[in-house]
Order: structure tokens, then sequence, then C-alpha cells
């Protein structure tokens, strides 16, 4: 594309709707929030259309809507999430479907799944917007320093110095193990230990599911406060107090972030099915379960999760 004011809607949208999915993955990293990346694309588009004119042809249209993109979470994160996250919590975080991800345009198709999982996501919520995303400009999408530098409005000498700042926050805040990420979906091992897990916890087993947990163990509910951390804190408080009354349960696999994950419906006897319960999220190392991120059932329906599952 070039410079073109006269550039008629349809043909506009068409160009920019190639890049819809992977600007949605890129406001998805900026804002942790699904939700808010699908409002931030929205605006980027508008945002796009009526300053076409100051599209000039010196860099890609896709450069030019990244620029866009950035600009408008950063003036979200402004007006709503002026400080990062604090304390591990990321209480505004959502998940990300996988067969979105593989929705992907040709030059994102393969979204590196360190990237995307949600320990990665929860680090880069613990960074300063304007450092996060020169984070995310420079070792996420390969930028130079000098265009992050133009985005930005900064000299390239305070980029490099705050993607320093940005790469000793994500060392704080990423995994210990983090070399040793999570088994991809065909890892026997992986898929085994997560059968072990949808099975332990449909027959509400809490020393089974305890067995599957490493020491060091964190779970969280977002956006429901709490961060529990180490196997007896996460058994005694979080598994038993959660399986306390419930009735008989079913569970599906699926995938989110490049991760396992186990959703569960629960008998409700007036609907005559098993309804959605809450989604766990599973970042495995070693061999065990190092973190469960559970999501509420609001998350399903974005999922493709079924609405119901039958009495079996």
């Amino acid at each position: 594309m070039t410079a073109d004011t006269r550039l008629a809607e349809p043909a506009f949208s068409g160009l920019a709707e190639r890049h819809r999915r992977e600007l949605h993955v890129h406001c998805y990293r900026m804002l942790g929030s699904f939700e808010d990346a699908e409002d931030t694309v929205q605006e980027t588009f508008l945002r796009a259309w009526r300053r076409r004119e100051t599209f000039a042809g010196r860099s890609t249209f896709r450069a030019w809507l990244y620029r866009i993109a950035t600009n408008a979470c950063l003036d979200l994160l402004a007006q709503r999430r002026p400080q990062p996250a604090t304390g591990g919590e990321v209480l505004w975080l959502q998940p990300y479907p996988d067969r979105l991800l593989d929705e992907n345009t040709p030059e994102t198709a393969a979204v590196a799944r360190e990237t995307i999982e949600l320990a990665y996501v929860v680090a880069l919520q613990h960074l300063a917007p304007r450092p996060r995303a020169a984070l995310i400009l420079r070792d996420v999408l390969g930028w130079p320093a000098k265009d992050v530098a133009e985005l930005l409005g900064d000299s390239v000498n305070s980029v490099n110095s705050a993607l320093q700042r940005a790469r000793a926050g994500m060392r704080e805040h990423l995994p210990a193990e983090r070399q040793d990420w999570t088994g991809g979906e065909s890892d026997p091992g992986t898929r085994e230990l997560v059968r072990r897990f949808l099975d332990a916890a449909v027959a509400t087993d809490v020393g089974r599911l305890a067995a599957l947990l490493r020491d060091d163990v964190r779970c969280s509910m977002p956006p429901t406060p709490g961060l529990f951390i180490g196997r007896e804190a996460v058994v005694n408080d979080w598994i038993a107090d959660g399986f306390e009354g419930l009735g008989p349960m079913r569970s599906m696999l699926t995938a989110v972030n490049r991760q396992p994950a186990a959703a569960f419906y629960l008998w409700r006897e007036p609907a005559g099915a098993y309804l959605p319960l809450t989604l766990d999220v599973l970042r495995i190392t070693g061999g065990a379960i190092a973190e469960i991120i559970t999501f509420h059932a609001d998350q399903f329906p974005r999922l493709g999760l079924p609405e119901r599952l039958p009495a079996e």
C-alpha cells in the first residue's frame, strides 16, 4: 500500500483485516485481557481509518498498524491501569484460546509458546506500560531500537535503558525454571499428567491431586483476589475448600495460551445437564504441576467450549 487518501473504506478494511489476529495477540500481551485487546483492536482500526493520510509508505502497512495499536494500548493503560500489577497477581488476566492463535496470519502463525503462556503474560503485566511496550516490540516482534524509539517518542538510549529495566523485571517475575517450559501436546508425560489431573479432580480426590503438585505450586483465580503458594496452602486452602459441597462433575480437555487446560462442568438437576463451572489452566514443569490458574465459567463461550454436557 502506498499513501492514498482516496482509498475506499472497503479496500482499507480488507488490508487492515489481514492483520486483525496478530494485532489482537499483540494487544493481549500488552493488556493481559482478551476483552480489552478486542476493544483496542477496534480502536486501532478506527484511528487508522481516520489517520490514513498519515501513512506515507516509509514503513509497511503492517508496521504502521502496530504503531497505532501500541499507542492505543498505552492510552488504555493510562486511563484504566496506570500502575502495573504487584504481588504476582493479575486480577484482569483472561485466557487466550489456542483455536484463535492457530488462526494467525502467515507472519505470526507460529506464536512462540514462551511468549503467550500465562506466566509470561503475567510477568509482562508487572512492568510499567512503556518498558512493557519496548520489551514486546524489541524482544517479541524484533523491531529495531530506532523504530521503537520513534514509536515511543524517545531516544534510542532511553529505549535501550527501558528495555534493560524490562528484562530485569521479567527475570524477577518469570518462574525460576523458565527453561523447563510446559511440555507440548505431543509430550507423553504431559498428556498422562493432565489425564491424571482430570480424573482426580472429577473424583474430588484431594490426595491424588496433591501428589501431582510441585512443592512450590502456585494457584490463583482471577478476577477473584488471592494467591496461594506451596502445596500445603494450595491443598488445604484452595483444593479442599473448593471441593466442599460439590456434586457430580465432568471434565473436558482443551488448550489456552499454548497450555493444557481442563474445563469442568457441574451437574445441575434443574437443567438436567452438566453446566460450566471453572477452567483450570496448568503449567507443568519437571513432571509435576507448577501452577494452576482458574478462570470462571464466563470464559467458556469465547473458548468455544460447550454450553452444557449431557448426563453420562
